[in-house]
């Protein structure tokens, strides 16, 4: 079997099956015309009336948008084909019949409501120009992967299930477990943690994550995929730093190379971030924003107006990828350390384009200390006991991660939606398909 990118010059005047979806039937009197898609694009099915069986020709007019088909046939030289051959039918047998009216287009110049495109998104991933972004998403795990295992990381996978959050609060997902209360994890965040007392002294997951958020907007879903790092023995949140540079770098560097035909489907191109991220005190961001003309108090988030003002100063500034470090320790969790003698902490956010896409910092290894955090947080130090023995034995200095990867994907690539970077998005009004 060929396929639309396998047909070369070497096929010319030789006999090939291909196979995929009717995009479009074209009957001209004396020439039909069946234009047929695939994963890789569209081949061209010429039949000439005087050259084709009567009983094909009627097979051909007859069959319905988006059937799914096998075509065999002998593959023809043709300038006048936009892949430069066609191929002359011999036999069409159809696979599967595809019902007509279609629930909506593929090839049709028609916008399409998110609602119908997502209740029919096996029909909206056959348009090319969606189904790239998942070419791209993948090239960017596999980039991903072979980042950190070239750095020395090793994949571990955490439960999904989970007896306390890592982050707390409302966004929790609550469910019955046997006859126990759980909740789907927001994070590998405590596991993680736990892991760099073992000896895995670099580790790190790619996994869904859960946030029960009510917020209906463009940036927020309830189901994503995080991509979470964690390493041991650190001298400073620097060197967590230095890990999430090169990755994210190694995935920008390698769409732009290795995905030049799919961002061409999608009419974009990737500009890769200057090295090394400049550095901004969440003071400096904050005097910056004030700057631009957006009153926030020390210790405010920045917010997404804030976020958006200061991206567009970076880039300005010929910076689209950027960090902002040292946030005020309460607007941080309780295994993020202090900055002593001062109200901030080591923890950092990575932004790209006026977007936070990573957020990390050193985690406090030291048991009376991070009890005190706990405390602090007016968290029960007793509901975390399998979490806290982990750092009763010798726990490490350390440091990681946590960064979404459809987020990443989506500013990358101009995406209007993060809900364009995930196959069946879950919100808070979406749970099918």
């Amino acid at each position: 079997m060929k396929n639309s990118k396998s047909i070369g010059n070497e096929d010319f005047d030789k006999e090939v099956v291909v196979k995929g979806w009717v995009q479009e039937v074209r009957l001209l009197g004396g020439i039909s015309f069946l234009i047929l898609r695939d994963r890789f694009g569209t081949v061209q099915i010429t039949a000439p009336k005087k050259k084709i069986a009567p009983e094909l020709m009627a097979q051909i007019a007859a069959v319905s948008r988006e059937s799914v088909v096998s075509i065999q046939g002998i593959v023809k030289q043709s300038n006048q084909a936009k892949a430069g051959y066609e191929v002359i039918p011999s036999t069409l047998t159809v696979l599967s019949i595809a019902q007509a009216p279609l629930p909506m287009g593929v090839i049709d110049k028609v916008s399409v409501e998110y609602d119908t495109r997502f209740n029919n998104r096996f029909m909206d991933l056959r348009k090319p120009e969606n189904r790239a972004i998942f070419e791209i998403k993948s090239l960017s795990l596999q980039l991903l992967d072979e980042y950190m295992t070239g750095q020395g990381f090793v994949e571990m996978f955490t439960p999904k299930i989970v007896a306390a959050g890592a982050e707390g609060g409302a966004s929790l997902f609550e469910l019955k477990y046997f006859d126990k209360k759980a909740y789907l994890a927001q994070s590998p965040q405590l596991y993680k943690q736990m892991v760099m007392s073992t000896g895995l002294d670099r580790v790190y997951e790619m996994g869904p994550a859960f946030r029960a958020e009510l917020s209906d907007t463009i940036r927020h879903v309830s189901e994503f995929i995080s991509f979470d790092a964690e390493l041991a023995f650190i001298d400073s949140q620097r060197d967590v730093m230095d890990v999430l540079e090169g990755v994210t770098h190694h995935i920008f560097a390698g769409v732009a190379e290795k995905a030049k035909d799919h961002l061409a489907v999608l009419g974009k191109d990737v500009k890769v971030p200057k090295l090394p991220y400049p550095v901004l005190t969440y003071s400096e961001a904050l005097q910056m924003v004030n700057d631009g003309g957006i009153k926030l108090n020390e210790g405010d988030d920045l917010g997404t107006e804030g976020e958006k003002l200061l991206g567009d100063i970076m880039m300005e500034k010929g910076y689209d990828m950027y960090w902002i470090m040292e946030y005020p320790e309460e607007a941080k969790p309780f295994y993020i350390m202090e900055k002593d003698g001062t109200p901030y902490s080591y923890s950092f956010d990575l932004d790209y384009r006026g977007q936070e896409m990573a957020s990390g910092g050193q985690r406090e290894h030291r048991y009376d200390r991070l009890v005190a955090r706990m405390e602090k947080k007016q968290l029960d130090p007793k509901d975390f006991n399998y979490y806290l023995s982990a750092f009763s034995y010798g726990m490490p200095p350390h440091g990681g991660f946590g960064l979404g990867i459809e987020r990443l994907v989506v500013k990358m690539l101009d995406l209007p939606n993060i809900r364009e970077a995930i196959l069946f998005p879950r919100d808070r009004n979406r749970l099918v398909p």
